[in-house]
């Protein structure tokens, strides 16, 4: 029962952080989902796997993540590249009565204005495969803020590996996670402000004393130093 339990808290955290990237998706364009692989997408949508490799700029077809939006369709004006006889679906038209988004995919994805979220030192960057985000070390106790502002969607101890753990979404877009916490200081649902306080430093789930940071895009990990200002 402890087993089913913590598989169950898993799978909520998994969709809690991809959350941000719940809405829905343009014409041409798919939302992964859990099972999901590149060459079950290609197939569904009458591509191939080079395609939807290309199309994303994917460093491998293995490196998609659940909540990610891909492109399916080829790029407007240019020619789908050779499928192996498997012919591209062109993206449906919009109809009059049926709500849609605008290109969720940007080849560059817009600014969000951060603040670092704690003193201390750089231990870890980013990489996007064993590291999904940037970790901080300083002593216990020390002061994490809101990167920033926002709504807290969880707090809690219930992904293995995160220790204390609070996640906060800035928008439709835009969530952060702050691991490895001493004490969290807000709750679930509660609205933060940049700069706030929102817990301790400490090193829960962990060998060390840091906090781990990571920032998603569209459901998707994202490094954090590239929004953060210089120090």
């Amino acid at each position: 029962m402890a087993t089913r339990i913590r598989r169950l808290l898993c799978a909520s955290l998994a969709a809690v952080l991809a959350a941000c990237g719940s809405a829905p998706v343009g014409p041409g364009f798919y939302r992964v989902e859990q099972g999901d692989t590149v060459s079950k997408i290609a197939r569904a949508n009458r591509t191939s796997v080079q395609n939807i490799t290309r199309w994303n700029s994917l460093p491998n077809a293995d490196s998609i993540e659940v909540g990610q939006v891909l492109r399916v369709a080829p790029p407007a004006g240019t020619a789908a590249a050779s499928t192996g006889g498997l012919r591209t679906a062109p993206a449906p038209a919009a109809s009059a009565n049926r709500d849609t988004a605008p290109d969720p995919a940007p080849a560059k994805a817009p600014a969000v204005s951060l603040i670092w979220p704690a003193q201390g030192d750089l231990i870890r960057g980013f990489d996007g495969k064993t590291s999904k985000g940037i970790d901080i070390g300083n002593a216990p106790g020390t002061k994490i803020v809101a990167a920033a502002g926002g709504t807290v969607v969880y707090a809690g101890n219930g992904l293995r590996g995160y220790g204390n753990m609070l996640i906060v979404k800035h928008d439709s877009e835009y969530l952060t996670a702050y691991a490895h916490n001493r004490a969290l200081l807000v709750k679930e649902g509660q609205t933060v402000t940049q700069g706030q306080q929102i817990a301790e430093m400490g090193d829960t789930d962990s060998n060390r004393v840091m906090l781990h940071f990571e920032l998603r895009y569209l459901g998707r990990s994202t490094d954090p130093s590239r929004y953060l200002p210089p120090r």
